[in-house]
């Protein structure tokens, strides 16, 4: 049995994560907004060292490794943020990493996973190849430890550091904990984080439009793949074929619903945080914003929005906030 199988996510586990982060990276910003004349919170995960909030699970999973397996290196698999998250961690402890990626990737997010010193072995994902299975194979062949984006115990403890984070910041300002957490969602690994680190919290997964399995999965109670001619999106990390039973075991206890957002919706999120927060954010990043701003989801003064990531060219960036798109 792997160490993977042989390992549960815990909210101990969401802690120790947690103190682990915060002797690495400082705490991100938690900015106050209004939205439908509602005063929200929003997460700047954006301004992480990688430009996203997966360098938590990252950095949680690969510190955790013993001398043996970092010698043997790790493969991840990413459309990139995951991947600069593994490629960061991996250059600070001196381990070789190996991300498997698609060839459709933004080449902003697959420039700065090489330059982060990771090798990247590309796959066909337009073309339905699987890429678990290739890094699979590769784990077999190099002897690495597989860092999955989302289907793994350690990554979802340390995305989980987040919700510890946020419910300490609103303390600070005298505010009650999060009554509602609202997050962009590709496989659940953040969303499961979050439920473990909030239990007291609606936590609300959000993804595009078309890729929404983990909303059809929480309305079937099991899990659906998304279908096979799922309409292209701009939202790459989000674009995931279907959550993982790691994942869902804790989704489908916690999690009461999913939504989805229109290509629309997350342009306006996009410009909104641009022009209210002074963000850049990702397609990808906004989708709680959007279904924030689409009036999709109830909101109070304990409501917060994560903004997961800001990793986006600027030439699509500058498109966005133009209105040509």
């Amino acid at each position: 049995m792997s160490a993977q199988q042989m390992h549960t996510p815990t909210a101990e586990g969401v802690a120790r994560a947690a103190a682990k982060i915060a002797q690495l990276l400082p705490n991100t910003p938690l900015l106050e907004t209004e939205v439908g004349g509602v005063t929200v919170w929003c997460k700047a995960e954006s301004l992480q060292p990688v430009g996203a909030f997966k360098i938590r699970g990252a950095w949680h999973r690969l510190s955790d490794l013993s001398e043996q397996e970092r010698a043997a290196g790790v493969i991840g698999v990413s459309s990139g943020n995951h991947a600069q998250g593994v490629a960061w961690a991996a250059r600070r402890l001196g381990i070789r990493a190996t991300i498997v990626m698609p060839v459709d990737a933004p080449q902003i997010k697959l420039a700065a996973t090489r330059a982060l010193g990771a090798e990247v072995v590309l796959y066909d994902r337009p073309g339905g190849e699987d890429r678990d299975a290739l890094a699979n194979r590769l784990c077999a062949e190099r002897g690495a430890t597989l860092v999955h984006a989302y289907a793994d115990p350690w990554v979802i403890e340390g995305q989980g550091s987040m919700g510890l984070e946020i419910a300490a910041q609103l303390s600070d300002r005298w505010i009650s904990p999060p009554t509602r957490i609202v997050a962009p969602c590709g496989g659940g690994g953040l969303t499961a984080g979050l439920a473990l680190a909030c239990p007291d919290a609606e936590i609300v997964p959000v993804e595009p439009e078309g890729w929404d399995d983990v909303r059809l999965s929480l309305e079937a109670g099991e899990i659906r793949r998304v279908p096979a001619d799922a309409p292209p999106t701009a939202c790459d990390a989000l674009q995931t074929p279907a959550t993982f039973p790691i994942n869902f075991a804790v989704l489908k206890e916690r999690c009461a619903f999913g939504l989805a957002v229109t290509p629309a919706e997350v342009r306006a999120a996009q410009r909104f945080a641009f022009e209210r927060l002074h963000l850049v954010i990702e397609p990808g990043g906004a989708a709680a914003l959007a279904a924030a701003l689409a009036g999709k989801v109830a909101l109070d003064g304990q409501t917060v929005l994560i903004l997961s990531g800001g990793n986006t060219d600027p030439d699509s960036f500058a498109k966005v906030l133009a209105g040509k798109d």
